[in-house]
């Protein structure tokens, strides 16, 4: 007895804190500075972990900053096949002209530009999180002790800390939800409901030990408009809604997901599809329609990749977000992967080893930048305005822009790209007289 009366002792300290330290000022909207003590300790203790490596290393490297385009192993040159195959201007065909796409199959090969954006992003220095990197072997006595001192602290005290949070948080997303949806539809309702989702989206915030800097707020989507961000990760809605309240579109799940989504629809008008009506594009563009038409709604938030990239790029926005008409609000976001990984590459890892992977890190620090609202030129189709609001927000968030589909993280290349290159060779052959 004793023994339990001590662990209920233990764990009622531990909540009192948690709620009187954390929980009631990240409702409030206030810091008591103790996120910011521990950036500030955490920036130190790397800043000092670099320089031991730097000194520790036979052939110490200098650390220059390099940009994603600079990073690959192959230099390519993107010089059109007609300039390549410069023999073309013969009429019989010569074997010469395979090393150009032998030489296009060796680079795939070795490095395509595709498959290592579903690959976390290589750092510039070891953060103190793992030991793979072979440039990370034992260094030092000192540097060693840090790195235990950091597993502890990481996983027998920021851990427990988190998981607390979270649950609090999800906890009162979902009471707090329930409640406000009981309510019959109108200002208060809708006030109370912005002040949950905030209230809780700022907790799960903690959870995470987030530092979040947003930019441009003037620019924050207005009700009635549509918002559409780069995807990293499932906690890009958690960064976005702790700055302001959204519409969010997905498919109905089940598990606690499932009981989340059904609380919160009730207080807000989320937008759930079954996965039946996923699968016919009209329905759900005329119900995205509808709800973009009721400017007292909350904007919608549209991740139009459809899948998570590795916070290194933004890859081809499907055009369906484009066609529902409305103003859209486009939103960068970039995390410093020097306090952790926040990718999610959901090929690798489920989604519970994801999160344990989240809530062991340092932290989880971004930058959010609000675009200035576009809208669709008279001239434009759907694709061509997806890609000017992709190339905005590549430009603003330092994102290395690609044309290629997300959807290849689990699908194969389409045949129609290899048809592609066929036929333009093809039609050059044919062209030049070598197919009579």
């Amino acid at each position: 007895m004793e023994v339990v009366w001590a662990l209920g002792r233990v764990g009622a300290v531990w909540m009192a804190v948690v709620l009187g330290l954390i929980v009631l000022p990240s409702a409030l909207g206030i810091s008591l500075g103790i996120s910011e003590a521990y950036m500030w300790v955490l920036v130190k203790t790397l800043e000092w972990a670099t320089i031991r490596l730097q000194k520790g290393a036979k052939k110490p490297q200098p650390q220059v900053p390099r940009t994603p385009s600079a990073t690959g192993i192959i230099e390519r040159d993107e010089t059109p096949m007609e300039k390549e195959i410069a023999l073309l201007h013969r009429a019989d065909f010569e074997f010469s002209h395979i090393f150009y796409f032998c030489r296009k199959g060796m680079e795939a090969i070795v490095e395509d530009e595709v498959t290592q954006r579903f690959s976390s992003e290589e750092l510039l220095s070891w953060n103190l999180l793992t030991r793979t990197n072979v440039n990370f072997h034992y260094i030092s006595l000192r540097l060693t002790v840090v790195w235990v001192i950091g597993v502890v602290v990481r996983y027998c005290i920021l851990l427990p800390l988190r998981f607390s949070l979270a649950a609090i948080g999800i906890t009162s997303m979902i009471v707090g939800t329930t409640v406000v949806g009981q309510l019959p539809n109108g200002r208060v309702k809708n006030y109370l409901s912005e002040v949950v989702h905030l209230t809780c989206s700022r907790i799960l915030v903690r959870a995470l030990s987030g530092t979040i800097h947003y930019h441009n707020k003037e620019n924050r989507p207005q009700k009635g408009g549509i918002c559409v961000a780069n995807h990293t990760s499932p906690i890009d809605a958690i960064i976005l809604t702790n700055d302001g309240c959204y519409a969010m579109v997905g498919q109905v799940h089940g598990g606690l997901m499932g009981i989340i989504q059904r609380a919160t629809v009730k207080a807000c008008p989320h937008v759930w599809f079954e996965r039946s009506e996923m699968k016919d594009r009209h329905l759900v563009t005329k119900r995205l329609r509808e709800h973009v038409a009721d400017k007292s709604k909350l904007p919608i938030l549209i991740f139009p990749e459809g899948t998570c990239i590795n916070n290194t790029s933004v890859m081809m926005f499907k055009k369906g977000s484009f066609e529902i008409g409305g103003t859209i609000y486009p939103v960068a976001i970039k995390y410093d992967p020097q306090f952790g990984d926040a990718f999610w590459n959901s090929s690798k890892y489920n989604i519970v080893s994801y999160l344990l992977r989240i809530m062991t890190s340092w932290a989880i620090v971004c930058n959010v930048w609000y675009l200035p609202p576009m809208v669709r030129k008279e001239d434009e189709d759907a694709v061509q305005f997806a890609n000017r609001v992709r190339s905005a927000i590549a430009r603003q968030g330092g994102l290395t822009e690609l044309p290629w589909d997300g959807g290849l993280k689990r699908a194969k290349v389409k045949d129609t790209f290899k048809e592609e290159q066929q036929k333009n060779y093809s039609k050059m052959l044919v062209r030049n007289g070598s197919v009579g």
